[in-house]
Parts: C-alpha cells; structure tokens; sequence
C-alpha cells in the first residue's frame, strides 16, 4: 500500500529504452526525488524501480524505471526478462531515446504496446546533445505517435511530458470500472458476507471486502457486513430483501443455502473478475472443470506472495475439490507475484486469484497470454461457484452470463454450434 492507495488502483506508467538513454534521470525528474541511481555507466539500473505519486488530473500513478532491454551477456539476459515481465502491467508506456536516435529497436517496442493496446509516449531525452531526423519525424507522424523533447538532468520538457501523459492516458482508467454500484440502486441495501478465518488478516478485512464496502459507502448504498452464520439471522430481520448479498467465494455453498432464491447472489471474486479483467472470457473458461482428466496438468496463478496455511484456498482446497470432481489426482504448479510461465501449452486450465492487489493491465495480461496459447482460464471464485454447483446463481447480477452457461455444454461451446 502507498499513500493508502494500493498498486491496483494506480495507474502504471512503465519507462523502457536502451542502456543509458536517460530513464532514470527521467524518473527522477518527473517525481522530483532521487529513487533511481543515474549513471554514465550503461546498465547501472538492474531492477525495476517503483514510484508511486499523485499526478494530476490523472490521481494515483506508478512510475516503473526499468533497467535496459538491450542489455548484454548472462546478467544483461536477466534484467531483460524482468523487464519484460513489466509489459504485462504497464498502461502506459514511455519510449525514452537519446539524442534522437530511433532504430529497429525502439520500433520493436512501439509494436510491442501496439500489439497490447498500450498507449505509447516517445520522449527524446538528452535533446541538447541531438534531435531526431525529418525521417524519423514522419515515421512517427505516420504511426499517430506523440513524442515530445526532453533533457531530464536539467529539468526541461518535464510540463510536456506530463501534458502527454494526460492526453494518453487510457479512457477506462479516467472513468475507471465500478465494482458493484451499478448492479444496485442507489439507496438499496447490500449484505456482505465476510467470514472471519484462519486466513483473515488480524485486525482488519481484506482488501476485496474495504473496497467494495467502500464503493458502496460513496456511492450512497446501504451496507450489512455479517459472518456466514449471522446471514440467515440477519435476513430475517429485514423488513424488505436486501437487493444482492456478496460473499466471500469459501463461503459460496453456506450462504447459497441461507439466501431465498430471489435475492442476488454473487462473490466478492467474482465481482474482481469482471472489475479488473474479462468475466465473460473467466467464465467460459471454469467450464473446462468439466473436461480435466486424472495426470492432466492445471496451473493455479496467485497474485500476492504469501505463506501458506494448512487449508490454503490455491494449494490445498482447490485441488482437492477439483480432484474429487475429477475422479484422480492432478498435476499442479503453482505460481506467486509476477512469475508466469512463457510457455503455458502443458496446462489444461489455469485457475487465477482475484488478483485484487493488481491493476486490470496486469490481468488482463494473462488473459491475453492464455488466449494466444489457446488455454482456459477461470479465477477462484468462478471455481469454487462451479465446483458447488451454484455457479449460474452466483451470476444472477449478470443475467447475459447466466444464459452463456446455460448455453454451453461441458466443452464450452454452444450448443446450437456444437451441433453442426
């Protein structure tokens, strides 16, 4: 958390260019402190540097510094590949050159972010020492880039860059993705329903739960917080339904049983699938539940690094309710933080958290990733829905979706194209 604000909710703004181009300077002018050493010696930046500011109109922004993709020999391969893994997050990229320069490599990088959907800002850094070619000017007017001059070490072009910034910055996050007030009216009442357990953290909630109830607070809803076996309690003592009752997905088949069938339900897992990355493609993806087979191979994906407990939900639940469902045991690996497997072609279906401490770019990231390698993939909430058999209720906010599952066999292809 920085700032109370976590790194999910800023938006990050990733700076890359060769050796000694000047992104550190950059960085260190843009956020008027000294958080990356700057060097004359090519690669002094070997691993990402984080800065989280506040940077208006646009809020809460992380900046990351990253080290040299052209770096070279066995260490230079190294801080590559961790370079490269800051694709995967960055909704925003900072090309930076110096002296003008643009070659194949800088191209590279352009359609790389194009390739993601990325907006791109060129800033030719050191412009003191030279500028880019008329050439080089019309290949980036032709490509519809924005590029602005800079010499960081003295603080020039600094208004510009951030001007660009504002002017790039992607539409969703300036109007960024409601986790809830828009399955409810204004004025209604909500029921969360948080179980405090082994793995609640000691005196506070987790972060799904404060940002929802959050939400709710601002946005002028009224909200139950109860336990899972204060629910049935607490409905009856309303004098109307509540308008949708969230639960924590563990506790998805207890408080299925306490919810009258015409109230919402849904999961706080859930509502993240859908507030930061792509539900309608997670829920295509659970139904390959239905289609592993004892040997094969699943990959559960965490996002937070932490230590495991007895009943952990990734490592312990999850296998063992897929594996009862399944008939025999599986192959499991796990991942945690940004680790991801480049080569996901062993993996019948990846099963993801809630990914709650990420910003959507990260996310979707993944997605995207596992779209291209032609892998399903679902989150924890959505599995543990379908391992309980409640799946489409848990999709009752989201009435298209519940008609999907209907519509789809255990292949997860419809069934009017299945039959042709």
């Amino acid at each position: 958390m920085y700032r109370g604000v976590s790194k999910g909710f800023r938006l990050h703004i990733g700076i890359f260019g060769r050796r000694n181009a000047g992104k550190s300077s950059l960085l260190n002018a843009l956020v008027r402190q000294e958080v990356s050493v700057v060097s004359e010696i090519a690669g002094t930046t070997t691993d990402p540097v984080e800065k989280p500011m506040e940077l208006l109109p646009l809020g809460p922004v992380l900046f990351i510094d990253t080290a040299g993709i052209d770096d070279e020999g066995a260490l230079g391969q190294l801080r590559i590949e961790k370079t490269r893994k800051i694709f995967d997050r960055t909704d925003l990229a900072i090309i930076v050159a110096a002296e003008g320069e643009w070659g194949p490599f800088e191209q590279m990088l352009v359609d790389e972010f194009r390739d993601r959907q990325v907006p791109v800002l060129v800033v030719f850094n050191k412009a003191d020492l030279g500028t880019p070619s008329p050439e080089v000017i019309s290949q980036l007017e032709s490509q519809e880039l924005r590029w602005v001059f800079t010499v960081a070490s003295r603080k020039e072009g600094l208004d510009q860059v951030r001007d660009a910034l504002v002017a790039l910055a992607p539409e969703h996050w300036l109007k960024s993705r409601p986790i809830i007030n828009d399955l409810v009216p204004e004025n209604s009442l909500v029921i969360l329903v948080v179980p405090i357990d082994k793995e609640a953290p000691k005196g506070r909630l987790i972060q799904p739960q404060v940002q929802t109830l959050r939400e709710l607070l601002d946005g002028n809803r009224v909200a139950l917080v109860v336990k899972e076996h204060q629910l049935a309690d607490a409905l009856r003592r309303l004098r109307e339904p509540p308008a949708l009752v969230v639960t924590d997905s563990q506790a998805f088949a207890e408080v299925a049983a306490q919810t009258p069938l015409e109230v919402p339900l849904t999961g706080f897992s859930i509502l993240y699938a859908r507030q930061k990355g792509d539900l309608e493609e997670l829920v295509r993806g659970v139904m390959a539940l239905d289609r592993l087979r004892p040997g094969d191979h699943v990959l559960v994906a965490e996002a937070c690094s932490h230590h495991p407990i007895e009943e952990d939900i990734g490592r312990v639940k999850i296998p063992r309710w897929v594996e009862k469902r399944v008939g025999g045991p599986l192959r499991w690996q796990t991942v945690q933080g940004h680790d991801f497997p480049e080569d996901l072609s062993p993996f019948k279906l990846v099963i993801h958290c809630g990914a709650c401490m990420w910003n959507p770019r990260e996310l979707l990231s993944r997605i995207w990733y596992c779209r291209k390698a032609a892998v399903p993939i679902t989150n924890y909430g959505l599995a543990i829905a379908h391992l309980v058999g409640i799946l489409p209720r848990a999709l009752s906010p989201f009435p298209e979706l519940r008609e999907l599952v209907s519509a789809m066999t255990a292949d997860g292809v419809p069934r009017a194209s299945a039959a042709k």
